[in-house]
């Protein structure tokens, strides 16, 4: 049974997310109570709108989790994006475009190009 502390991160989780249950991820933090609560904290106030919207706060966790390899942050934000309106139309062209962005960014990664000076940022 889960303690005093992990209990309210997992009351969080699930009157945050509109949910009855908590999934792994969460279990594995709680193992150590401070750093779940540390995690959900952080996750909450970045993934929460702002600049930009929730969809694609999502999308762009998916682009980073593929490109990073990490199947259960790719499956758990696709399931969420898709709960907030992803078509898999746009599940299709988000990977085409983090396949494209993997290729280009070795290319650039191995040649070397100089940065061109119109791409640099100005104040």
């Amino acid at each position: 049974m889960a303690g005093e502390e992990v209990r309210a991160v997992y009351d969080d989780i699930m009157a945050t997310r509109n949910t009855d249950w908590i999934n792994n991820f969460w279990k594995v933090l709680a193992h150590d109570p401070a750093l779940l609560k540390r995690t959900w904290d952080s996750i909450k106030q970045v993934m929460a709108p702002g600049a930009l919207d929730p969809l694609t706060k999502e999308l762009v966790y998916i682009a980073v989790s593929a490109s990073n390899g990490c199947e259960y942050c790719t499956y758990s934000h696709t399931a969420s994006a898709r709960a907030k309106g992803m078509t898999d139309a746009q599940l299709m062209e988000l990977l085409a475009v983090v396949g494209m962005a993997n290729e280009t960014n070795r290319l650039v990664n191995g040649l070397k190009p100089p940065v061109d000076v119109q791409f640099e940022p100005h104040e």
